[in-house]
């Protein structure tokens, strides 16, 4: 099965919140080799006008590929998640998330471009607080292989298109 480009601008319901905790920033800088020491100590974050420890920017990817799992695992999308390269990932940071934050994602496949018998799937996961305060947009593009089958069908319809040009 290929990417179906019709699911390009769906929006999947909201993954279950995140409660972001003291020990998931800390594990989280310290396998990013984040030192800075807001990451860890609540005295050094609280310094900096924090009420808790302040995850490192890219920490929103945790919360964001929860939400892209429904894209990933949506049959009508058509992702073979075993023919995906990881492309692409950006960050736009609203205010930083925080120890004690819950937080909530929801993923909308952004943009499909069809490139040869693969596909570049894009996808943006809008992460907010419960009052609605947005605090990071991470959009991310995978690049899905095709299939050797339907690799071997693009390549013969494009074959028999040139040829009757």
């Amino acid at each position: 099965m290929s990417v179906n480009t019709a699911r390009e601008g769906h929006q999947y319901p909201p993954a279950e919140p995140y409660q972001v905790s003291r020990e998931a920033v800390r594990e989280f800088a310290a396998a990013v080799k984040a030192e800075h020491r807001a990451h860890y100590e609540v005295d050094a974050a609280e310094l900096l006008g924090h009420a808790d420890l302040v995850a490192p920017p890219s920490f929103a990817v945790v919360v964001a590929q929860r939400a892209e799992a429904a894209a990933i695992e949506d049959p009508e999308l058509g992702v073979d998640f075993s023919r995906v390269v990881h492309a692409d990932e950006r960050f736009t940071h609203h205010s930083p998330i925080l120890a004690g934050d819950t937080l909530h994602a929801q993923v909308t496949v952004d943009r499909i471009r069809v490139m040869g018998a693969g596909a570049m799937v894009t996808t943006k996961v809008e992460i907010t607080t419960p009052e609605g305060e947005l605090r990071s947009t991470v959009t991310s593009s995978l690049l899905v292989r095709a299939d050797e089958e339907n690799a071997a069908e693009e390549n013969a319809a494009g074959q028999n298109e040139e040829a009757a040009a």
